[in-house]
């Protein structure tokens, strides 16, 4: 028995929709532990089967009835998971039944659709810009940086690769992302490779304790990992944005859509998503 309620995503497809609606519904009980888990690509009646098992098993071990976030759109599959001992929660007939209603039509059920990119032009923008942040992660390549729509910059481990990829994928958003290391941060100056584009840059913070937690995973017990070392660089990196005026963000306690959503709407380029 465990005070922890499991959380099912479930999808025919990457579930990145069901997990992107479902967390954010989650995160207004900050009082209680959820368990989450994914369960994508449920594409038959043989995977529902084994879903609802696996949902059923966690309830029969927690003692707590599970919740399922659902983006399934064959009735028959469908059918199977929700009939298995949890709250199902259909994200699909929660928003296509009013659609279905409104527009005098009947939904066509395609599995793995939810993520359609509208035109090959959009898809070829998006995979454009995933390449843009790989080749300009960390550094990597500022000759690039002309055709950057945002720089990320921000000490090491700060979360800058995760949120340009994101940005890249669901956004179309060229980004790139800078280190900022000690000799930079001793004298709260911008490198020079930054100073021309000093209007696409966008700062991240973290608080010390996360970031020490983040770096030991990799580096355990080295001087870059110590909690003196963490406290001093951002201390020193949010002291280089004010003093260069940087608009930034503390990303400790946010989500990646948390994060990416605030930056696009600061920056103004949520006008560009596509």
């Amino acid at each position: 028995m465990t005070d922890k309620r499991a959380v099912f995503f479930v999808s025919d497809s990457t579930a990145i929709t069901a997990e992107t609606l479902g967390h954010s519904l989650m995160t207004q009980f900050a009082g209680q532990s959820f368990d989450y888990r994914t369960l994508r690509f449920i594409d038959s009646e043989e995977k529902a089967c084994e879903a609802r098992d696996r949902i059923n098993a966690a309830h029969r071990e927690q003692g707590l009835r599970p919740i399922i976030f659902s983006t399934l759109v064959v009735s028959a599959i469908h059918e199977i998971v929700a009939s298995s001992e949890g709250l199902f929660i259909d994200f699909m007939d929660s928003f296509l039944s009013p659609l279905e209603e409104e527009l005098g039509s009947r939904r066509v059920a395609s599995v793995g659709h939810t993520h359609g990119v509208v035109t090959q032009e959009h898809y070829r923008h998006r995979m454009d810009a995933v390449n843009f942040a790989l080749q300009n992660d960390d550094g990597g390549s500022i000759r690039q940086y002309e055709r950057a729509d945002l720089i990320l910059v921000g000490v090491s481990r700060s979360g800058k690769t995760p949120t340009s990829v994101f940005l890249a994928i669901h956004y179309g958003v060229f980004v790139a992302n800078y280190p900022l290391v000690d000799e930079e941060l001793e004298e709260s100056r911008l490198p020079a490779d930054l100073k021309p584009w000093r209007d696409k840059l966008f700062g991240l913070t973290i608080q010390p304790e996360r970031l020490q937690q983040i770096r030991q995973e990799r580096s355990p017990e080295s001087r870059y990992a110590a909690l003196h070392q963490c406290q001093y660089e951002v201390r020193q990196v949010e002291a280089l944005f004010r003093h260069n005026r940087i608009e930034y963000l503390d990303v400790t306690s946010k989500s990646i859509e948390e994060i990416a959503t605030y930056i696009l709407k600061a920056t103004s380029l949520d006008h560009r998503r596509l």
